[in-house]
């Protein structure tokens, strides 16, 4: 028998289509609206929330028959909270100017509903392995939908991707500037992330209709 099962398997695939945690679940999305307006912090958000949450439900689960009922919120916090300070304080050594732009929003990952979900429905009911499987593929889920919006964001309201030119030079009016192409300075304003996010729920959607009756 391999490392991972078909069910392991599922536990990974499922929140990246048909249990998204973003479009299906529509949990996490104010930090979706808040940093997606560029590639890099929406690239650095879902590797912080990977880390987050693929450990954090490693740990719930490992305490998770010591833990008494009445405090398990407060131990959740607090366990999150010492990973999300871990990140900030790595950002902050290795990517401060990245870490001054993402600002309050890594600090936010304590309270996203994504991680406290998971940790309540599936790690304090599962052994170690199968809730990092969990932890990893939610984390996945969410970091697949701010990758896709920051993208389409910065390429359309910018004209870039990582900062750097890619459509040509609005300036020197050189690539698809020359032919009259102009940024949508709509894409980089948080209304718009909503929208996109809007239309990637719609082309789910409309792939696979067993999903409007589910939800």
């Amino acid at each position: 028998m391999g490392l991972i099962s078909k069910k392991d398997t599922k536990l990974i695939l499922d929140p990246l289509t048909d249990d998204n945690p973003i479009t299906i679940q529509v949990l996490g999305i104010c930090s979706a609206l808040a940093i997606t307006a560029q590639l890099k912090p929406s690239i650095v958000m879902a590797v912080s929330v990977i880390f987050v949450l693929g450990l954090g439900n490693v740990v719930i689960s490992l305490m998770r028959n010591i833990i008494p009922s009445k405090i398990r919120i407060i131990v959740q916090l607090i366990v999150v909270a010492t990973l999300v300070i871990i990140v900030d304080q790595v950002l902050k050594a290795y990517a401060y100017t990245l870490s001054k732009e993402l600002s309050v929003f890594i600090g936010l990952i304590i309270t996203n509903c994504i991680i406290m979900g998971r940790f309540e429905a599936f790690a304090l009911g599962n052994k170690p392995w199968p809730s990092f499987l969990d932890g990893i593929g939610n984390a996945l889920g969410y970091g697949v939908i701010l990758i896709i919006v920051g993208f389409f964001r910065e390429l359309l309201g910018s004209g870039t991707l990582f900062g750097a030119q890619v459509l040509g030079d609005p300036v020197t009016k050189t690539g698809l500037y020359a032919i009259g192409y102009e940024n949508n300075g709509f894409m980089v304003l948080p209304p718009m992330a909503l929208i996109v996010v809007g239309i990637i729920i719609w082309v789910q959607r409309s792939k696979n209709p067993a999903l409007v009756e589910e939800n």
